[in-house]
């Protein structure tokens, strides 16, 4: 199937061609920078160089950070000293700082000794906090306040350095040793009259986090408070930087990814799919797989172990793909659920009680409806006697309500032992389950019919 162009590509591309320069500045001028970015990605290498020269300086820098590291890193490559100087130094703190991580180490010497003392400072200093917490993805770029300072020369500070900060709308109150003690909005100092006091129209009840909080804490804040930015202080009450909303929701889009992985049984990744070779892929996925594939053997032992009862009783091997996949199902069911509550903080470990005892009901009922809708097809449709009929619907049953519980109790108890939750999802709680319904299955044919 052929790829469907855009009009704005195919102007891009044919004003390219057509080498008509000033105006394919004209066109990128009026594209907002993603845009720019999505286009780029698709053009052949060797243009993105002249493209990007053809963009004004400060389009150019956004234009830079919504590129994916690849691109970048073509870019950096061909500039010039000059050229790679003004676009490190329009780059915003976090930005820099992100570039500085996922670049080559050739390419971050070039990078730091273009960059303005201060910045690299600043970028030295952010890279010091603890991977994934608030410290990493901050940014120092943002505008304070003094609480003596009128409204009238509040707004004029603003004016003066309003230009470089990532964020206008709030505004930070902070005493001379830098103590977070209010915020005040943008529409708060445009109603306000111009010689009224910062201390009297700042908000005191200030919510922050400290440069440890972990970024997924962080992100989720976003999500409760409705904030554009959230102001990181130190052990000391002293701020430092802000975590501001888009920052938050690459993070939330990282979190999310990483979880799914795991969830998946692969080791995650920070390269997009198409991007990542074929053994980095391999090596993502192989690990889990050893691990459940040796975990399995057990199964294969227990099966081994009742090789007599399936002897006198062939028809039961039958029934087992059905009843370790029921169990696997209804194990994943109850685990992506309360996963997914652990990470959005709907619960917590002192509501495992709470959890067993709504999910042990909730396999009850699922268990007796699939174990009625099994029982009837067993005896009208496979002719199965009833006694073997009835020893593979109780184990329904039981394999459902316990794969349930086995479901919602792990990841509490991972979460609990400061692990991943989403470790103990589908494949691993599948595994266990898997082992568990044939030791159940075995010892009720063996007791119900005497094998």
């Amino acid at each position: 199937m052929a790829e469907v162009k855009t009009p704005v590509y195919e102007m891009i591309e044919n004003l390219l061609n057509a080498k008509k320069y000033a105006s394919l500045r004209d066109l990128l001028t009026t594209l907002n920078p993603s845009d720019i970015a999505a286009v780029f990605l698709d053009l052949p290498e060797q243009s993105l160089p002249l493209l990007f020269r053809l963009l004004p300086k400060e389009l150019a820098a956004e234009t830079f950070v919504e590129m994916d590291e690849d691109a970048q890193e073509i870019l950096i490559r061909g500039f010039s000293d000059r050229e790679l100087n003004d676009v490190v130094n329009e780059l915003y703190v976090d930005d820099a700082v992100d570039l500085v991580e996922e670049m080559p180490a050739t390419v971050v010497r070039r990078i730091l000794k273009q960059a303005t003392p201060e910045l690299r400072k600043t970028i030295n200093e952010i890279l010091q906090y603890p991977e994934d917490s608030a410290g990493s993805i901050m940014t120092t770029e943002y505008v304070y306040l003094r609480p003596h300072l009128t409204v009238a020369q509040s707004l004029d500070l603003i004016r003066k350095n309003g230009i470089d900060k990532e964020t206008i709308y709030t505004c930070y109150v902070l005493t001379t040793d830098r103590k977070l003690i209010g915020i005040v909005s943008a529409r708060s100092l445009l109603l306000a009259q111009p010689d009224v006091l910062i201390s009297d129209i700042m908000e005191e009840n200030v919510i922050s986090v400290q440069t440890t909080t972990d970024q997924e804490q962080v992100a989720l804040m976003f999500n409760k408070y409705n904030f554009l930015a959230i102001p990181v202080v130190d052990a000391e009450g002293r701020m430092v930087g802000i975590v501001t909303v888009d920052d938050a929701m690459d993070v939330m889009q990282e979190e999310t990814t990483e979880d799914i992985e795991k969830m998946a049984a692969i080791l995650p990744s920070e390269r997009p799919y198409l991007k990542t070779g074929i053994f980095a892929t391999f090596k993502q996925r192989i690990p889990w797989l050893l691990i459940l594939m040796i975990s399995a053997t057990f199964t294969g032992m227990i099966i081994t172990s009742f090789e007599k009862a399936l002897a006198a009783q062939v028809v039961l091997t039958a029934f087992i793909p059905m009843l370790m996949d029921t169990g696997g199902n209804s194990g994943s069911q109850a685990s992506v659920t309360i996963i997914r509550g652990l990470s959005l903080n709907e619960i917590e470990f002192k509501d495992l009680p709470r959890v067993i005892w709504k999910e042990f009901r909730v396999g009850i009922l699922c268990g007796v409806v699939l174990a009625a809708a099994n029982f009837l097809r067993l005896l009208l449709f496979n002719r199965i006697e009833l006694p073997v009929a009835l020893v593979i619907c109780l184990t329904l049953v039981i394999v459902v309500v316990l794969a349930k519980l086995v479901g919602c109790s792990l990841p509490m108890f991972a979460k609990k032992l400061k692990l991943d939750p989403a470790v103990m999802a589908s494949p691993f709680i599948t595994t266990i389950v898997d082992a568990l319904s044939l030791l159940l299955y075995f010892e009720i044919a063996s007791s119900l019919l005497k094998l």
